[in-house]
Parts: C-alpha cells; sequence; structure tokens
C-alpha cells in the first residue's frame, strides 16, 4: 500500500515557459536603448559632395546649373564650352524656354563643398519654378 501511496504524489512536470527571465533581460535592454538613443542622435561634420552612384547614362547630356561661393549662377549648356554666369531671373527664364522645347530636359546642380547649402537650394528652386521635373546633384566620384 505504500508502494501506491508513493505513485500519487509524485510531481508532474511543469510545460510552462518561465518568462520571468526574458522580461527581466527586455527591460534591462529597453533602459539601455533609451539612455543610447539621444546619444546617436549628436551633429556631426557632413561631406557630400563625394558619392560612389555611378552615372546615369543617358542618350542627351543635361544642362549644367553651377552655385559659385558667393551665389552667383552659371548655366553651361551641352553644346557651349563654358558656363555663362547669370542671374536667377534670366537663369529662370532660360531654362523655362529649354524646358518648353524639351519635357524631357534634365538639369544638374554642381556646386563647390563649400557652398552654403541654402545657396544650392536656391538654385534649385529657380530650376523648379521653370517648370523641370529632373533636376540631380553632381558630386564627385571617388
Amino acid at each position: 500500500m505504500t508502494a501506491a501511496i508513493g505513485r500519487r504524489k509524485r510531481r508532474k512536470l511543469k510545460s510552462e515557459i518561465n518568462v520571468v527571465p526574458y522580461i527581466d533581460v527586455m527591460l534591462v535592454l529597453l533602459i539601455i536603448f533609451m539612455v543610447t538613443a539621444p546619444l546617436l542622435t549628436l551633429s556631426f561634420e557632413v561631406d557630400l559632395p563625394t558619392s560612389q552612384a555611378k552615372a546615369l547614362e543617358s542618350k542627351q547630356d543635361p544642362v549644367v546649373v553651377s552655385v559659385r561661393l558667393d551665389g552667383q549662377l552659371s548655366l553651361k549648356l551641352p553644346e557651349a564650352k563654358d558656363p555663362e554666369p547669370m542671374d536667377a531671373d534670366r537663369l529662370q527664364a532660360q531654362l523655362s524656354a529649354l524646358s518648353s522645347q524639351d519635357k524631357n530636359l534634365r538639369v544638374i546642380v554642381a556646386a563647390d563643398r563649400a557652398v552654403a547649402y541654402e545657396k544650392v537650394v536656391a538654385a534649385m528652386d529657380v530650376i523648379k519654378r521653370a517648370n523641370v521635373e529632373k533636376v540631380g546633384l553632381a558630386t564627385d566620384a571617388h
């Protein structure tokens, strides 16, 4: 009879997963990420004008708008040798005339890395007001 009682008191195996250690690890990781996330968004110097991107292949050469350090704009047409300096209004008029002739006109904005971003955006704004849809940025391929 004692053998029958011993069999009844045998414990059943638990088939549940103990998740308490996993919750502890998750909370520790959450705290680590909460502490380190603000440190990852610190400002730093950006050197954008270099790129590993390959050049776009096109049958037609693009029109190049150059932005100088002082903000002076110049336009270089595909058939011209040298860029022609011009103000924003004249540039917009020239690009409007070109885009009315060719809806697939591509314009590349080229600027020195020391040019203020504001001046590059102003040049892109002039190009956009001229109804040019395809605008790209020139970079130095390394």
